[in-house]
C-alpha cells in the first residue's frame, strides 16, 4: 500500500509569517488524486529520500483561530524585540 507522506516545513512563529499555504479546497483537490484508504502522515526533517521522524494526523489535531489576533499578537512580540 502507498503511504501519503507531507513533508512540513516550520517557517514561522505566526500565521502571518507564512509565505503561502494551500486553501481547503486545493487541499481537497489534491486529496482527490489518492485512493480514500491511503494512510496520511507528517515527515519531518527530511534529509535526501528519508524523514528523521513521522506523525499521524487525527480528528483532534484540526484547530480553528481567528488569524487576525494570532497575527496582531506576532506582531506585538515583534515589535518587542527589535
Amino acid at each position: 500500500m502507498t503511504n501519503l507522506i507531507l513533508n512540513v516545513n516550520r517557517e514561522g512563529y505566526a500565521t502571518n509569517q507564512i509565505r503561502s499555504t494551500m486553501t481547503v479546497g486545493e487541499l481537497i483537490a489534491m486529496l482527490e488524486n489518492y485512493d480514500g484508504d491511503t494512510p496520511v502522515y507528517f515527515g519531518n526533517d527530511r534529509r535526501g529520500d528519508y524523514w528523521y521522524t513521522y506523525g499521524g494526523i487525527t480528528e483532534e489535531d484540526f484547530f480553528e483561530e481567528d488569524g487576525e489576533e494570532d497575527d496582531e499578537e506576532c506582531d506585538e512580540e515583534s515589535e518587542d524585540e527589535d
